[in-house]
Parts: C-alpha cells; structure tokens; sequence
C-alpha cells in the first residue's frame, strides 16, 4: 500500500478502526515477509539438492554406455531418469534422452578439467532444465540435467501452503488488533463520553476513573484536573456576581433614593433647602465615586488570566517608588527606605498592588505615618493605627470582606483581594499582621534577585 493510502487510512474512520487496520496491516506486512523468506530459503535448498543430486549422477554414470552406444549426432535411451549430453571440441553433442542445448560460454571450457558448472537451460525441445557440466575426459564434457519440475513442484505446493497460512495470519491479526484496540481505548471511550457528557449538560463535577500510570490514565487525570479547576473557576465566577451584586445595591440604591428626592422636588414645585440640595448632590458624587471604583476593582479582580499583562524584568524598587507618589498626591505621608530589587512580573499590577497597601494602611492610620521598607525582596508596609483582632487576620484578603471597624469607612473591600492577585501572579506571597508596638504591617515577598540579570550578563 502507498504512504498515501497509510496516511488516508491514519486520518479517515473511528480511532478504534485505525488502530485495528493499522495493526492488520502490520503484521500482515511481517507475516508476508516471512513467507516470503522462508519460500526464497526453500527454493534454494531445493534447487542446492538437485544441483547435489546432478552432480552425483554425472559422476557415477555408465560412461562405457556413453562411450559405446554414443555417436556424435546420435541419441539413444535413458540414463538414470535424466537426460545427458557429450560435448566435443568442434562443438558436436551426443546425446542420451532429450538433448540438452549447450552454452558456449559456460560449457566449452569444460572440455578441460575444472569445477563443476551449475546453469539453468533447455533441452532442444524447449524443456526448461537444470543442468551441471563436468569435464568427462580431456577434450569432452558431459552435460547432466533434470527437468525443473523438481524444484517447481514442491515449490508451487509450498507458495500455497504459505498463502494459506498468512490468509489465517492476516485474520488472527485483524481478530488481535479488533481486541487490543477495544481493550486499549475503552479509557478513551470513557473519556469521550464524559466530554459529550459535559458538553451536553455542563455538569462540571463528572470524573474519570483513573486507573494505572500509563498515557491513557495521566490523561484521564489532567481531564480530571481540568474539570476541576473549571468548576472552582465557575464557582468563584459565581461568588464574584454574587457579592458584586450585593456590594453594589447599596450605592444603587442610595442614588436612586437621592436622585428620585430631587426629581420629586422639580416635579411638585416644592424647593429643597439649599444646603440639603447641597448636601444631595454631594452624597450623590460620592456615591458615583464609589460604584466607579467598585466597578474598576471589580474589573480587575474579573479579568484573572485572561488579560494579564507580559511579565518582562522589572525594578521593583522604582514601582514602589510610583505606587509611593501616587499615594502622597493623595495626602497619605509615606517615609521609604528602599533597596533595590528585581523582580519578573507585570509592573501596573505590582504598582497597583503596593498602592493598595499604602492606602490600606493610611486610612487605618489618620494623620499618622505609612512606612514602607524593601529589604531582599521583603515589602514590608506598616500604619500606626489600633491594628485588627486576630481573629479577622485570616480573613483580609478575601473578597468584599471587610472588618465591623471599617465598614463606616469609603472602600469595597476589594482592595487586599487585588493584592493578593497581583502577589500570586508574580509567584509571590502577602500577609497582614500585627505589627509590634501597635499598628498592622503587610508583608509582601517576591522572588527575584539584588542584580539585573542583564547587568550581570554584560558583566566580565
């Protein structure tokens, strides 16, 4: 078959089929080539024991009876069963039986005592034959031969008994092949219908069973891994809509209750007092201020994996100094102490991930100061404010969690959740604590390292 075909039959049916055509195929390749070694090997033993047989005959011949009842020209009865020749100088034969056409080339020099000359030949006749020619005496030849049909005969028998016995080859190995394909990719049918089975109703929590160590079960094991993470993404997707819809009607509703007063006002006439207008319209800014940053957190809290910026080398340094300046144009008073560091991760997340701390800390610190220390890839954050029961520590980062003090306080409660994105996004670890002496500190660590690895590349 060509490598045509092999590709069309590689790409074209079930897997099952494949692999059971494949496999026929296969070993009917090695079962054909066997036959054909072993019919090549008895050929040529067979074709060796005549030529054996050809060469004890004209050996052991009457040569009297050649001598005596041989003429040149002449033929005369049987020799034992075969057929024999005399080949003289001039080229004249005697023959005994069929006469046996002689090959100048191969024969002549045969007239002189050499070794024995095997050949293929005919008698006059056209009779295909096997022939031998031995030096009879100085300046004659005998050509001994015998009808090919002693090597076609049993040849022919044997080229059907091998065909016979690779027809059963070829069915056994589609029968194999049939087995160890059903046997070898029932795992897989397994896993096929577990994915339609999620395709068709979306139920996440289906597993595969994993059984062994071999490909089909590391595969059924990733599916299972796979599912499991889509699930826990599908279950935190829908914790993140819950929570944003809760933490989003109550701005939504203090600005339609704000807005439907002025509204109530205009539509009956009745003027408000103008610093309760005032302080309407206020109220509603700030509660625009709030739903815009709920929304902006809550984007970048969604965003995940899906839009995460190239992680490229970075000075850490120099984005705690921004997250630093930006904190100050907001009235926070921040002291630095600040080594370098270098870090691989996305510098808008880490800058806004810093900022988060700062802002954390100044707002539990009132007119108090923020202090931010990197030392060996440590970020350390610490405010001078009453610190937090240690029983709600193991609760800041999560999301819209916020503590009983703080609730009368601006915030979403969103902010240490992005923190501890952008931290595990750069293979980092954060935590909040209390710090010695009052206050809380955050601790950010990251891996990276007190040289640029491209300074140090270009260093001798």
């Amino acid at each position: 078959m060509s490598s045509k075909g092999l590709r069309g039959l590689a790409t074209r049916g079930s897997l099952r089929t494949r692999l059971t055509v494949l496999v026929t195929l296969a070993v009917a390749l090695a079962i054909a080539m066997c036959m054909g070694l072993a019919y090549w090997f008895l050929a040529d033993r067979l074709r060796a024991n005549l030529d054996v047989s050809l060469l004890e005959s004209a050996k052991q011949g009457d040569k009297t009876f050649m001598e005596r009842n041989c003429t040149p020209g002449g033929t005369r009865g049987h020799w034992n069963e075969g057929m024999a020749t005399l080949l003289f100088p001039d080229g004249t034969t005697c023959s005994i039986g069929s006469p046996i056409v002689p090959d100048p080339v191969k024969d002549l020099p045969a007239l002189d005592p050499c070794e024995p000359v095997y050949r293929d030949g005919i008698t006059r006749d056209g009779k295909p034959v096997r022939v031998v020619t031995i030096n009879f005496k100085p300046g004659i030849a005998v050509l001994e031969a015998r009808s090919l049909g002693y090597i076609e005969r049993p040849a022919r028998s044997a080229a059907l008994m091998f065909a016979g016995i690779a027809a059963l080859g070829v069915l056994g190995a589609a029968w194999a092949g049939l087995t160890v394909s059903r046997a070898a990719l029932r795992p897989v049918g397994d896993l096929t219908r577990a994915v339609e089975h999620i395709a068709h109703t979306e139920d996440l929590g289906v597993r595969i069973p994993v059984t062994g160590t071999d490909e089909i079960a590391r595969l059924s094991a990733s599916f299972n891994a796979m599912t499991a993470a889509l699930a826990g993404s599908q279950e935190r997707q829908k914790q993140l809509v819950a929570d944003a819809g809760h933490e989003l009607r109550t701005p939504l509703t203090t600005l339609r209750t704000n807005i439907d007063l002025l509204l109530r006002s205009e539509q009956t006439g009745r003027s408000i007092d103008p610093g309760a207008k005032e302080r309407l319209l206020v109220n509603v800014k700030a509660q625009f201020a709030e739903l815009t940053a709920l929304v902006a957190d809550l984007l970048q809290l969604a965003r995940g994996d899906t839009d995460r910026e190239p992680h490229v080398e970075l000075s850490f340094h120099q984005v705690v100094t921004a997250a630093v300046e930006r904190a100050r144009l907001r009235g926070a008073e921040v002291v630095t102490d600040l080594q370098p560091w270098y870090v691989v991760g996305a510098a808008a997340s880490l800058e806004r991930a810093v900022l988060n701390l700062i802002d954390n800390a100044a707002k539990f610190s009132p007119g108090g100061q923020v202090e931010v220390r990197l030392r060996d890839g440590r970020l350390t954050v610490r405010d001078h404010g009453p610190g937090l029961p240690e029983e709600e520590l193991p609760h800041v980062f999560e999301r819209f969690w916020r503590s009983p003090s703080a609730r009368g306080m601006p915030g979403s409660g969103l902010g240490l959740a992005i923190v501890a994105q952008a931290v595990a996004e750069a293979d980092g670890e954060v935590r909040l604590a209390n710090a010695p002496g009052g206050g809380a500190i955050a601790t950010m660590d990251l891996p990276g390292t007190l040289i640029r690895h491209s300074e140090s590349d270009k260093s001798p």
